[in-house]
């Protein structure tokens, strides 16, 4: 748990971070010309990526609640990341690790939304669940159990006319 709470603050220190050790590993390791250029194209675009997925992971309830990102979270943006400072290296396969990483964003961007939506769905349930056990609890008539399905239930109709 601790491991995730940690990640969780990395995420948000990652935006300055890693477009940061693109430039000074640019600068260490001696990169050329053309590397000028595609940093001036992917330091902003990886600041904004990396703060997109950080608050699309913040978003979610239980990332709040808990205050720990999930080891999903941990997996896909982790390696994204470690491909990130790998990539800022500008070694053989800088390419390559930049064409990775490029690829690992789209899959942490996915990832983040897909757990977003899926824990908007359970909390949704949930609420609907609390709410039918307090509308039933309110009538005396009704069952222990919240209905769910289609059931052979009573159906009432009501015909409204208005003058």
């Amino acid at each position: 748990m601790l491991f995730r709470r940690v990640f969780l603050r990395w995420l948000f220190i990652a935006p300055v971070v890693l477009p940061l050790w693109m430039v000074v590993g640019w600068a260490i390791f001696g990169a050329g010309g053309w590397s000028t250029l595609g940093l001036v194209i992917t330091i902003p675009a990886a600041f904004l990526a990396l703060l997109v997925i950080a608050v699309l992971v913040n978003a979610r309830p239980t990332v709040r609640a808990e205050r720990a990102v999930s080891w999903t979270d941990v997996g896909v943006i982790g390696a994204w990341h470690l491909l990130l400072v790998a990539a800022g290296c500008y070694g053989a396969a800088a390419l390559l690790f930049g064409v990775l990483a490029l690829f690992a964003a789209v899959a942490a961007f996915w990832a983040s939304i897909w757990q977003l939506v899926a824990d908007g769905a359970r909390r949704m349930q949930a609420s609907m669940t609390e709410f039918e056990r307090l509308a039933n609890q309110n009538r005396p008539d009704a069952p222990t159990q919240p209905r769910s399905g289609d059931d052979d239930g009573d159906v009432i109709i009501v015909h409204e006319v208005r003058d």
